[in-house]
């Protein structure tokens, strides 16, 4: 190979290189951050574009599409001092690439311990069961506290999402004892009203039992005297008729007697007749 030949091939290579290093084509949802001489310069869009080569670098090529940040899962305290896991999901879009490459070294990290740090803050300040129960509330304020610093990052934050917000293992197991002593708490309760229930319908009872008892001998009573009246007024002073119904009775309490189990000897007057009469005499001689 001849020496002007080997010159006119390095120059040949020289050209190609710096054509190489003078024409970039950006790709369409990147944003390439060129330097000169260490400073920044100028920000290359999607599409050809044309540098100086050997001045300019590219020193950053930022993805300008929609980022998804997994923030990791972490234990959070609430105001009632119970333990939660809690984690999310940030989608961020890179709107300003030189904010986003000069003001902080790494900001998609900065984004997740910046959601970590704001989401234990505001979890903090709620009870446990408030804390379960607004996933959208501390969604919201999550977004509206994060997004002032997103924005000095030369980024915006498009949503944040709360994967999954639950007791620790052990608050769940606390929780599972509590419902289930709340559980016998009421069955307890239940019982002892149906028991105190039980007790005054019976009482109830009883007392009605018992007025219709009292009813029943005051109108036995009173029908008992009805009758004595009017055969007192049937018989007048006639004996016999007297007698006779005072026999019968008589007759019919000695026939009950006699059907008794417990009875052996039953023992009847030498002359009824006579024992009536005397009978009646005394009734005569109370009445």
């Amino acid at each position: 190979m001849t020496e002007g030949l080997a010159i006119a091939l390095a120059i040949l290579v020289f050209v190609v290189i710096t054509i190489a290093k003078g024409v970039r084509l950006v790709a369409q949802g990147e944003e390439w951050v060129v330097e000169r001489l260490g400073k920044y310069h100028a920000t290359l869009r999607p599409g050809l574009n044309i540098l100086i080569p050997y001045l300019d670098n590219v020193a950053y090529k930022l993805v300008t599409k929609d980022i998804i940040l997994d923030v990791q899962e972490q234990e959070v305290i609430t105001r009632d001092n119970a333990v939660i896991l809690t984690n999310a999901i940030a989608f961020v879009k890179v709107t300003d690439p030189v904010k986003a490459v000069y003001g902080v070294t790494d900001f998609s990290e900065a984004i997740r311990n910046l959601i970590m740090t704001t989401l234990r803050s505001i979890v903090g300040e709620m009870e446990l069961d408030e804390a379960l129960s607004s996933r959208d509330k501390i969604k919201a304020r999550l977004r509206e506290s994060i997004a002032d610093e997103a924005v000095d990052w030369g980024l915006t934050v498009k949503s944040v999402e709360i994967q999954d917000i639950k007791p620790s293992q052990s608050m769940q197991k606390a929780m599972e004892l509590q419902a289930a002593a709340e559980r016998e708490r009421k069955a307890a309760v239940t019982k002892a009203e149906g028991a105190k229930q039980a007790a005054i319908l019976e009482a109830e009872a009883r007392l009605e039992s018992a007025k219709r008892d009292a009813n029943a001998q005051v109108m036995l009573a009173e029908a008992s005297a009805e009758s004595i009246r009017r055969v007192t007024a049937s018989i007048g002073d006639q004996t016999t008729p007297m007698l006779y119904l005072l026999g019968e009775k008589y007759i019919a309490s000695l026939e009950k007697l006699g059907e008794s189990g417990s009875s052996k000897v039953v023992v009847m007057p030498a002359d009824l007749q006579e024992t009536l009469r005397g009978l009646v005499g005394r009734l005569g001689a109370r009445g």
